[in-house]
């Protein structure tokens, strides 16, 4: 096999692992827009709305005061 034949073959193989991966890649966009039509079309696509439930304040304020506290704490012994 000379060379000018193999160059031949791997420029033959390049363009067919190429057409082939280009033609997955078309097919999956082809099913995701397609799978994106029929969710929209059932309307899965929407979020349900979530309520939320707002915690106290006061317990927020306090577990913060509780964990500088103890950052500092932590910290002043480090030092020592």
């Amino acid at each position: 096999m000379t060379i000018a034949q193999m160059l031949s073959q791997s420029a033959l193989l390049t363009l067919l692992g190429m057409g082939v991966v280009f033609s997955f890649l078309i097919i999956m966009i082809g099913a995701m827009y397609l799978l994106h039509a029929v969710l929209h079309a059932l309307k899965l696509d929407k979020e349900p709305v979530q309520k939320e439930v707002a915690a106290p304040a006061a317990s927020t304020s306090a577990d913060n005061g509780a964990v500088i506290a103890a950052i500092a704490a932590a910290v002043h012994e480090k030092l020592s």
